[in-house]
């Protein structure tokens, strides 16, 4: 039986983390049951697509986002937004990414910018404009929202950008409005902190949040990060968009959800 949970924020699974103790075309319902109305998750493409939408209908979710797929991981790849002479990769990818998008009428594509080599640090940066810039372009007159993240430098070494700072700077230079910031907050208190006056700061160019505790990045009832006041912010901003939980449960799923009644708004 399929529950709801009233709360200020809405709140989404990411499948790929959440409710692994069963097959991922399985998890669709019992983030439904648990009281999520949408869903995430990283790499949908081994799957059939017929298959998902009719979950997600079955279900009443929204697929709220997806990623671009990430390449050959036994070769260190994790995207290619950023990574000099793999342009075409890029494109492929992410014209790839783009029609499940579509066809699935997915929210938010995060574009993975991927690993860059110290050598190749000078190039990146106009690499990631080129390729953002092409993106950008390609989902003009959609609704469709670009997402770009820093990863921190603990979970992916080498990792094109670990700062928010930062990669707004890029988004301001890219001058794009599809492209938006993928707010993660396990991810910027490991690399920058200060995430109440980080957020504001950077509010405008926010596309997407995702939590997790740090630094284990399980359930966000425990850890350095106090989420109560974060998520009453959110509500008091009257955010509009997203916020996915994408953590790795201690246990099975179900029994680490307290946090929805805790932590959450209503």
């Amino acid at each position: 039986m399929s529950v709801s949970v009233s709360s200020a924020l809405r709140l989404s699974a990411n499948i790929s983390m959440l409710f692994a103790e069963a097959p991922f075309l399985d998890r669709f319902a019992l983030a439904r049951q648990a009281g999520f109305v949408a869903v995430e998750c990283h790499f949908p493409y081994a799957f059939d697509r017929s298959e998902i939408s009719s979950r997600l209908r079955d279900q009443d979710l929204v697929l709220n986002g997806i990623n671009t797929p990430s390449g050959d991981a036994s070769r260190g790849e994790f995207g290619f937004a950023a990574v000099p002479g793999r342009k075409d990769e890029f494109r492929k990818s992410f014209d790839q990414a783009l029609e499940w998008a579509i066809a699935l009428k997915v929210a938010s594509l995060h574009c993975m910018c991927g690993i860059v080599q110290a050598e190749d640090k000078g190039k990146a940066r106009d690499v990631f404009l080129h390729n953002m810039s092409y993106a950008a372009k390609a989902v003009k007159g959609t609704d469709l929202i670009l997402l770009v993240e820093p990863i921190n430098q603990i979970d992916r070494p080498g990792w094109f950008n670990s700062k928010s700072d930062e990669l707004v700077a890029l988004l301001q230079d890219l001058g794009e409005d599809q492209v938006k910031l993928m707010f993660d907050f396990y991810h910027i208190q490991i690399s920058e902190g200060d995430l109440l006056r980080r957020m504001e700061r950077h509010w405008a160019h926010i596309g997407h949040f995702q939590f997790a505790s740090v630094p284990e990045r399980a359930e966000p009832d425990l850890g350095e990060i106090s989420y109560a006041p974060i998520f009453a912010d959110l509500a008091r901003r009257n955010w509009q968009g997203w916020v996915a939980a994408e953590y790795k449960p201690r246990g099975v799923t179900q029994a680490g959800l307290g946090w929805m009644q805790t932590l959450v708004p209503a």
